[in-house]
């Protein structure tokens, strides 16, 4: 009797000690073999999608940098003209007040011809609110002159003070092309942004190919004790490329992501 216990508990030790035999820990190594394989072969592609982002940013990048800087110019020409244009009206106003002040009617009519003309055809209407040019009331020939001499006879001063000293409106001739930078730059953040997600994935692999390594030398052992420390291993580094991985952000676009 003492003899059959004795061999029900050897057989029941010999079970135990049994359930990491060696089918078994091949059949482990085989699933994450495929396992690992297949998110290897996910982070390659997700990888690749960032790598495509990337370099679609810059060219947009690029492509939003050269219209904005075109436009930048073009905010200098325009704010250039303007600038003459408003030292042209400055002298018509001279002109018309002097000629009013020594009471030279025909003078004081030929400028304010000249200065209706002269801002029918150069004045902006963002300007001509600055100085408080009506360009409505001032051309209606209804008492022209007079609406003219009572602009530029007003308190308010609008009429003789550059609106050029206004720095708002001096940086409302850069704001289209201010957008279009900051647009270029915000979609170069984010191929910055693509470029350092992708090199992430590429580590990625990168540890998924030494579990891959470690997974693929398993069979190469005869010692069980070897081949559950390097099974262990390869775990781990499993593991490792999982963790990592999940903490980095997808495309934004791209492949299956839209």
């Amino acid at each position: 009797m003492a003899e059959e216990n004795k061999t029900n508990d050897e057989k029941k030790t010999e079970g135990k000690k049994s359930f990491l035999n060696e089918n078994t820990l091949e059949i482990i190594t085989v699933v994450l073999l495929g396992i690992t394989a297949l998110l290897t072969a996910w982070a390659s592609y997700v990888g690749s999608i960032h790598g495509g982002n990337q370099a679609t940013n810059y060219a947009t990048s690029n492509n939003l940098s050269s219209d904005g800087n075109a436009l930048y110019n073009s905010a200098v020409q325009t704010l250039t003209q303007d600038m003459s244009v408003w030292n042209t009206i400055l002298d018509y106003d001279i002109e018309i007040l002097y000629a009013d002040s020594v009471n030279d009617t025909e003078a004081v009519e030929a400028y304010v011809w000249k200065l209706q003309w002269f801002c029918m055809d150069n004045l902006t209407d963002d300007m001509a609110e600055m100085i408080g040019y009506d360009q409505i009331a001032f051309n209606d020939g209804v008492n022209d002159t007079a609406d003219i001499l009572d602009w530029l006879n007003d308190e308010s001063g609008n009429a003789l003070e550059s609106p050029f000293t206004d720095d708002a409106f001096v940086q409302s001739y850069f704001d289209e092309s201010n957008a279009k930078l900051d647009e270029a730059q915000a979609v170069l953040e984010q191929g910055q942004q693509d470029n350092a997600n992708g090199d992430k994935f590429s580590l990625v692999t990168v540890i998924y190919s030494v579990a891959l390594f470690l997974l693929g030398i398993v069979g190469v052992f005869k010692n069980q004790t070897n081949k559950k420390i390097v099974l262990a291993i390869s775990l781990v580094c499993l593991v490792i490329a999982v963790i990592f991985m999940v903490t980095i952000p997808l495309p934004a676009s791209g492949g299956i992501f839209g």
